[in-house]
This record gives structure tokens, C-alpha cells and sequence, in this order.
């Protein structure tokens, strides 16, 4: 018989194919709270991963990330409005889900914190110059996973423990090891034509707009704990991995050392790189940028050098007559193209 993940793992009846978030994770349709989401995903992720290593373990790992999916819409007030309104749902105008909050609110309504605790946090950050969440953590009030549930409320976004969610390699290949470690954070996968990244603090629009550019598409941030961040970082991104970025990579994700003879051959067999003859400067993603610099530095050095080569080795010797033989004066073929080769580079190849 053929596997049907959803009813033989999930116990879901074969009535909606495919389920809805909530059908998938178990919940009661529209569920509100945040926390029963995530304890419902948190077990259902647990008893799914049993099939991991074993002879469905694409299934498994198919079906996790389509939970991890439905979870961090869920958990995202926005986007589980959109989702609700897409599915029917009609709200009550007096009390309506979604909107970000401030995190000593959502500690005190949660009640892992009271005011005196709050209040001596806001003044322990104060003093240092630090955030809140960090204040608690230092603190010892809370843990550093539940107050990163409370950042990412605070932030309006979704809260993801990596401990349960597993990336896509294509994603994690296409940035390199030192960029996610000097920025703290993972690249997830794609949900929805967005990129999922995991962060610690709202990202700065720089790397955003580097993300955007390496991926051709949006990012949307999930918040993580720091440390769980820093471990994904050195299991996915250990020294000797992804020192440099990748554009494509075996469906199955085969190391080089498992590698078919086909294989072996498609990867001598490199494609030609495009050319980025005619664009300028501006044009250039910062790789090609780079490279165009590191170029122009070579030109102008041998520009500096090869003419002086020619004079001494070439054109006094056995070219030019005795007569113009003028020791430590450079001939005409150097005064003209030195200056010329240099003012090419700085005027025309480097805009």
C-alpha cells in the first residue's frame, strides 16, 4: 500500500487532501494561542522524526518542513490573518488577533515576571546599555529560549527553536560559512516565495538587501535564540563547509566524497562563467565588483612596469639608435601608455 503521511503518521482523516495548517498540526481551526501551536507542532515534529532514518526518510523530512511551515504562519499575527481570512474565518471587530507587543507586557501577562522583576530588568539594561531580553537572561529570570519567544512577539514576528527545524541545503549553500557567522543568523528555506531566515534581532537592511540579491526574493526574519543560532551556525557551517557559496547542488545532497562517476564528470565539466564585459560598475553584483577592482590594480601595475620592461630590455638594446640611448629617460612608448592605461582604468573600467 502506498504511505499517506498524513493519515498513517498524523491520524488524518483522507477526507481534505491537502490539509489545512491547523488540520496538519492538530489544532482547532482558528486556535489563537500562540504556545498551544507551538506545543502541538513541538510533539507532532517528535513523533515524525522517528521515520527519519529510516526507508521514508524523504517523506519525513517533507512532511517536517511542511509542519515547520504551517507553525511559523501560525505564529506570525499577520500572516495568520491573511491565512484565516483566505479560509473563511469572520473576525469579531471588538477583539481581533495579531499586532506586535511590547515584551515587558507579554512577560507580565505570561506571568513569567512580575512589575518588581520588570522593573529592576529595565534598570539592569539601562545601566548597561542593553536590551531587556538580554537583561532578563543575565538576570537569571528566564531562559534564553523564552525570551526569544518574547523578542520575536515584541517584534511581530515568528519564534523558530532550530533544535526541531532542518534547513534546505540548496538554501544553505548558496551563502558563505564567514557571512552567517559574522551576521548571526541561517538561512531556512523558501515558504511562500520568501525566504525564511533565522535571526536574533530584526535584521539591518544591508543584509537584506544582500539576501535578496544572492536569492532573487525576499527575506521574511524568525527570531532564534543567539546560542541556538551560534550551534546551528557550527553544525551546518563547520570550518572546512560552504567557505564558498554555491549555485546549485545535487537533489539528494550527496557530499563529494559519495559522488557517481556521473557526478565526478558534471563537476569537471564546470559552466562557463558570464561574461561582465559591457556592464558597469553599478551593475555588478559586490563578487564582480571585487573582482573588477582586484583586475584593475594588476592592469595598472603592469601598465607601471611592462613599458619600463620594453625600454631596458627591448627598445635601448636593439631597437633605438646609440644616439637616443638617454640613460634613466623613458622612451615615448612609455610616457604614453603608462598614463594612459591608468587613466582607462579609473575613468572607464572601474565605472
Amino acid at each position: 500500500m502506498e504511505l499517506d503521511v498524513y493519515k498513517d503518521w498524523l491520524g488524518i482523516s483522507d477526507e481534505t487532501r491537502p490539509p489545512d495548517h491547523y488540520t496538519l498540526l492538530r489544532l482547532k481551526q482558528f486556535e489563537d494561542d500562540a504556545s498551544k501551536v507551538r506545543n502541538n507542532y513541538r510533539k507532532l515534529n517528535a513523533h515524525v522524526r522517528k521515520y527519519a532514518t529510516g526507508q521514508y526518510s524523504i517523506q519525513s523530512q517533507e512532511l517536517l518542513n511542511e509542519m515547520a511551515k504551517a507553525m511559523l504562519l501560525l505564529t506570525d499575527p499577520d500572516r495568520k490573518r491573511e491565512y484565516d481570512d483566505s479560509i473563511g474565518r469572520e473576525y469579531d471587530e471588538v477583539a481581533t488577533p495579531g499586532g506586535s507587543r511590547q515584551l515587558a507586557g507579554w512577560l507580565k501577562e505570561q506571568n513569567h515576571l512580575d512589575g518588581k522583576q520588570i522593573r529592576d530588568a529595565e534598570e539592569y539594561a539601562e545601566e548597561r546599555g542593553i536590551t531587556l531580553r538580554d537583561a532578563v537572561v543575565q538576570m537569571k529570570f528566564l531562559d534564553e529560549e523564552t525570551a526569544a519567544m518574547g523578542q520575536a512577539v515584541e517584534l511581530g514576528f515568528s519564534y523558530v527553536d532550530l533544535a526541531e527545524t532542518v534547513p534546505d541545503d540548496e538554501v544553505l549553500d548558496k551563502v558563505q560559512r564567514n557571512m552567517v557567522k559574522r551576521n548571526s543568523f541561517v538561512p531556512l528555506f523558501v515558504d511562500d516565495d520568501y525566504l525564511l531566515v533565522a535571526c536574533v534581532e530584526e535584521p539591518p537592511h544591508e543584509l537584506e538587501d544582500e539576501l535578496r540579491l544572492i536569492y532573487s526574493r525576499p527575506i521574511r526574519p524568525v527570531v532564534a535564540s543567539l546560542s541556538m543560532i551560534n550551534e546551528s551556525i557550527s553544525k551546518y557551517y563547520a570550518p572546512g563547509m560552504r567557505n564558498q557559496p554555491k549555485d546549485t547542488k545535487s537533489s539528494d545532497g550527496a557530499s563529494s566524497s559519495g559522488d557517481t562517476a556521473a557526478d565526478k564528470t558534471k563537476k569537471e565539466t564546470k559552466p562557463k562563467k558570464k561574461s561582465t564585459a559591457g556592464k558597469r560598475f553599478s551593475q555588478l553584483t559586490p563578487e564582480e565588483q571585487n573582482e573588477r577592482k582586484q583586475m584593475g590594480i594588476l592592469i595598472i601595475c603592469w601598465a607601471l612596469i611592462g613599458p619600463i620592461m620594453l625600454d631596458e630590455f627591448l627598445m635601448k638594446p636593439y631597437i633605438l639608435p646609440d644616439a637616443l640611448k638617454i640613460p634613466y629617460v623613458p622612451s615615448v612608448l612609455t610616457i604614453l601608455i603608462s598614463p594612459a592605461t591608468v587613466l582607462y582604468v579609473l575613468k572607464s573600467y572601474w565605472k
